[in-house]
């Protein structure tokens, strides 16, 4: 049997009566929920790396890159780092960063290519999270860039006239799903605070690939052609993705000169450009136009978004302090109680093969799962319990339950400390799992980590002004209320933000960034990261070899697992009581350590990013 080694207790701490009959037992509608999350939108295959040859012409940084993530050892710089999930990205901010930029000013660069060679994942019509630590004040904070719900949306959104939920890709495709975007604003807000370089020339890779055309990389292709009808049901994206009637192919040149024009405009003019005028117009267009399943966004809820900063939550960790993104987002609260729950075991004396050490990650992020499904939401709409969910005794409260020698046969959500307590039911919403992820270090000591996306791959599949819409408005509960009846806190409503999972994370010690990482993936994004600072904190692995490990997730009961683990782990694990669920697990971390000697960079392997550093 374990038992944790320091500061645990299997005491549990009662705050309020009336919050302790609402804790229920969670786990059925997070089940349901992740089953037909798995059904309607399964994670893309894992491409392959990718050679020179599928991204066009790259530097030779960029191709030694390549080379090093295909060899499995990272990526190393004396002053600089920059990773991101495509190579043309990551070349556009590494000119930034030998120019003497700053991490926001490379942020910039890198996002408006994503957009372009990457437009599944995210884009000017989405929204961000970015967390930053600044050299000189040694100040840590974020930024929250996520979408908003239109003024006009009412609580039954996604319900039928019937009242009952409509079916989940019914509700993404079209206008209905779209929420004001948040990318544009947040770049512009990063810059004026972080900046330094002419904010007109970070958009000049973009605009020149937008403009004289892009290599289609052999993963852009494949999911285009995975689409296929729910890709071609509006004239924009059927002429974009389908030149001629048929899919882009692997190795084609696409241009978007739409998309130039954006950029310039936003060039030229800064966020207002795409928040009041033409652009706006045509956004709203789109969104209004959708004929079979119209929106409700409109041009006051554009010209009213504000971009919010945020104080970072942290959770100790090994002599660490892992900090993230909290409210709107679950992921810092997240990956925080999965850690914190963890800090009294000793994983690094298990090992990375232990099914022991893999049964206490599992049923901690269960653990965790079952509060975020409880309480998590837009904190400047619902009471949330955020600092009593990262309390170190609470956390050690729930670390105890975790002391047995099986699996855990059920799981709800805790008790922890509020300030104000409100009863909240429990949610069951969908989140899908096509982001990205850029982290960033700085010739200065500046870390940026920011994920961002338009939730679904291809959000909305409604397009303007040469790039993708979101469909983000599906991160909200469909349903009002739970089976019993309670309010459910991340329920939509005019101006909230919906709930995420994305969690950009920069690792301090001794008050400095120790390392700054982050993946796309749907719900799953909290599993990857966790997964990732064990691998590097616990069991030594350096940033490449622990954004490559195998990825083990659990959610709400069943584990996730990659193809290709030992098959003492597997069996370890059903022994233990786990049900597998043997499945694609595409995470796209992209890591940066800081060590004595140096910056060392890290890219998933399944997917197609690099790091370079300087």
């Amino acid at each position: 049997m374990l038992t944790p080694s320091t500061g645990m207790t299997g005491e549990l701490r009662m705050t309020r009566t009336g919050l302790a009959l609402a804790i229920l037992l969670g786990s059925a509608g997070g089940l349901a929920a992740q089953q037909a999350t798995d059904a309607v939108a399964p994670e893309g295959a894992s491409a392959a790396q990718g050679a020179a040859a599928d991204f066009g012409p790259l530097d030779d940084a960029a191709r030694a890159a390549l080379e090093a993530k295909a060899q499995g050892v990272p990526v190393r710089g004396q002053d600089w780092m920059v990773s991101a999930a495509h190579p043309l990205a990551v070349q556009a901010g590494a000119r930034v960063l030998e120019r003497g930029g700053s991490a926001a000013d490379a942020m910039v660069a890198v996002q408006a290519v994503l957009g372009l060679v990457e437009p599944q994942s995210s884009g000017l019509g989405g929204g961000a999270f970015l967390v930053w630590y600044d050299a000189a004040t040694g100040a840590l904070t974020t930024l929250d860039g996520r979408e908003t719900a239109p003024m006009a949306v009412t609580p039954t959104l996604f319900q039928d006239e019937d009242g009952q939920p409509l079916e989940f890709m019914a509700a993404v495709v079209g206008g209905r799903s779209v929420g004001t975007p948040g990318t544009p604003r947040l770049m512009e807000v990063a810059h004026r605070k972080w900046g330094r370089a002419n904010w007109a020339g970070l958009f000049d890779d973009a605009i020149a690939l937008a403009q004289d055309g892009f290599t289609v990389s052999p993963r852009l292709a494949t999911l285009v052609a995975a689409e296929g009808e729910a890709l071609q049901r509006y004239p924009a994206t059927t002429d974009y993705f389908f030149p001629g009637g048929q899919p882009v192919a692997p190795g084609a040149r696409l241009t978007n000169p739409a998309y130039a024009d954006t950029l310039r405009a936003l060039a030229g003019q800064g966020a207002d450009a795409f928040y009041r005028g033409p652009i706006a117009q045509e956004i709203v267009a789109a969104v209004r136009g959708a004929a079979d399943n119209p929106g409700l966004l409109s041009p006051e809820d554009l010209a009213a978004y504000r971009v919010i900063e945020r104080p970072a939550v942290c959770v100790d960790y090994r002599d660490h302090d892992v900090c993230g993104m909290g409210p709107p987002s679950s992921g810092g609260l997240t990956v925080g109680q999965i850690l914190g729950m963890l800090g009294g075991y000793d994983l690094a004396a298990m090992g990375a093969e232990s099914p022991d050490a893999w049964r206490l990650i599992g049923d901690a992020s269960r653990l965790a799962f079952a509060d975020r499904g409880r309480f998590m939401a837009d904190s400047d709409f619902v009471a949330m319990p955020t600092e009593g969910l990262i309390d170190p005794a609470y956390l050690a409260e729930r670390g105890a339950l975790l002391s047995g020698d099986d699996s855990l046969p059920e799981v709800a959500a805790g008790q922890p400390g509020w300030s104000h307590a409100m009863l909240w039911g429990q949610d069951s919403a969908l989140e899908l799992p096509s982001t990205t992820h850029i982290s960033i270090v700085d010739g200065d000591g500046n870390a940026l980590s920011m994920t961002t996306t338009i939730e679904n791959g291809f959000g909305s599949r409604v397009m303007a002004g040469g790039f993708l819409l979101n469909n983000e408005l599906t991160d909200f509960s469909f349903e009002t209320h739970d089976a019993d009846g309670w309010p459910i806190a991340n329920a939509i409503a005019p101006g909230k933000r919906p709930r995420s999972s994305m969690a950009p994370t920069i690792v301090m010690r001794d008050g400095a960034p120790a390392m700054v990482i982050g993946s796309p993936g749907g719900s799953r994004i909290i599993g990857y990261v966790a997964r990732a600072i064990v691998a590097h904190l616990d069991w030594g692995m350096d940033i490449q070899a622990a954004v490559a490990a195998p990825n083990l997730v659990n959610r709400f009961g069943p584990m996730d697992v990659e193809a290709g683990l030992p098959e003492a782990l597997t069996r370890g694990l059903t022994d233990l009581g786990f049900e597998l669920n043997p499945t694609e697990l595409t995470s796209g971390l992209q890591g940066i350590v800081v060590t004595p000697d140096g910056l060392e960079g890290g890219a998933d392997p399944r997917r197609e990013g690099i790091a370079i550093g300087g």
